[in-house]
């Protein structure tokens, strides 16, 4: 099943999958017909990023510059629902990016998800699987209906859902909050002390 979903991303096509929360959707980053395929499913602004999931801290390394803070967060939150915007690499398409230069990655909680991009050997976009403006969707079933033209839906059960995860930006002015979410802000700024 997960190389099955591997080859469908290579191919610039778009699967849904389980993380900690709810179900996401999975294209490789790199490719802009990829991107662009995402952004037309979900009917996404183009001013939005995508963020991205990756399998373990040395492939989130392949998305952007982690400085010493992003690497102690890391290390204090992944896996986990922890979210850290840093500066972006060039391989990853543009548009991903919403023309900016910054990405967020995490590593997520969950086994299925990591395991797809650690298969795919480069980190995922890991955004809802679910039309823009509606409920996010914690099951395969309401995927299937709610996205018909999603190529390959990875089952494995219901997702928890839960609070998002928090999203920091670390560079060289210090962390700042961008969206408070799982991990209280109090202990992120406590585990880089």
């Amino acid at each position: 099943m997960i190389a099955r979903a591997v080859e469908i991303l290579r191919r610039a096509g778009v699967v849904a999958y389980p993380t900690d929360t709810l179900y996401g959707l999975a294209v490789d980053p790199r490719s802009g017909d990829a991107v662009h395929r995402l952004f037309a499913l979900k009917g996404r602004r183009p001013q939005s990023a995508l963020p991205l999931i990756a399998a373990d801290v040395a492939q989130a390394e392949l998305t952007g510059t982690f400085d010493a803070a992003a690497r102690r967060l890391a290390a204090a939150w992944w896996p986990g629902p922890l979210t850290l915007v840093i500066p972006a690499s060039p391989a990853i398409h543009r548009d991903a990016l919403a023309g900016g230069a910054t990405v967020a990655v995490r590593v997520p909680a969950h086994a299925v998800a990591r395991e797809l991009a650690r298969a795919h050997e480069f980190p995922i976009s890991a955004t809802s699987a679910n039309p823009s403006g509606t409920p996010a969707l914690a099951s395969a079933e309401d995927v299937a209906l709610a996205l018909p033209g999603v190529d390959a839906i990875l089952d494995a059960g219901p997702a928890r859902g839960g609070a998002p995860s928090t999203i920091v930006e670390v560079g060289e002015r210090g962390p700042r909050l961008i969206r408070a979410g799982a991990v209280p802000w109090e202990r992120v700024l406590e585990s880089l002390e």
